[in-house]
């Protein structure tokens, strides 16, 4: 099974997408050649949809697009990871003119997308995409078990193109104080080595 270069297997090509290098470790490494487009909404989608432009032109969109990283939550099990049952926007809130919150004006998505499933044995979660960090209480707030700053942005990209995408998140942090950066990476060794796991699984 080859796997460099994002392309799982000879007949599906698979374009994998994450955030950061931080994620991006020894085991993922053996395995994918992901996109990295940077932290948050704006970066995702923009470095997303260049990259789906420039392989449209090639006539070689990818069949899949795994939005794949860290998440925060206080609802699953921390160092867990999971596949995406469905994703919102967070940060759009049109409810003053009349749009429920999470769906843009006069777009064409709902404020919750489910999204394909399809690796045996990996649990599914619900997951909200924001421009924001979540930290202590804010999650009360948030009606969706994991938190991310990327995987809407993504599917957003995917949906112009008509490529379809699922996505997989292990949670690095959400239980406690988040203690700086170092909060953050502390598991992401961990992670690195089970979302490997779930690629090798997603190729089988």
């Amino acid at each position: 099974m080859s796997s460099r270069n994002g392309d799982l297997r000879a007949d599906r090509r698979i374009l994998f997408v994450m955030a950061t290098n931080h994620e991006y470790r020894e085991h993922l490494r053996a395995r994918i050649d992901p996109l990295i487009t940077g932290v948050g909404p704006v970066e995702a989608a923009i470095g997303t949809a260049i990259r789906l432009e420039q392989l449209r032109i090639a006539d070689a969109l990818p069949d899949l697009v795994v939005s794949l990283g860290s998440a925060g939550s206080r609802r699953c099990d921390l160092g867990g990871v999971y596949q995406i049952a469905s994703v919102s926007w967070r940060d759009m809130d049109a409810s003053p003119i009349g749009f429920a919150p999470g769906v843009t004006p006069f777009a064409d998505h709902p404020a919750v997308v489910a999204l394909p499933t399809p690796i045996a044995g990996v649990p599914c979660a619900t997951l909200s995409t924001g421009s924001d960090i979540v930290a202590g209480d804010r999650y009360a707030a948030i009606d969706a078990d994991l938190v991310d700053m990327e995987t809407f942005a993504v599917l957003r990209a995917c949906q112009r193109f008509g490529v379809p995408m699922m996505g997989l998140r292990g949670v690095s942090d959400g239980r406690g104080t988040l203690d700086g950066v170092a909060g953050w990476t502390e598991l992401l060794p961990l992670l690195d080595r089970r979302l490997a796991a779930a690629v090798d699984r997603l190729g089988a």
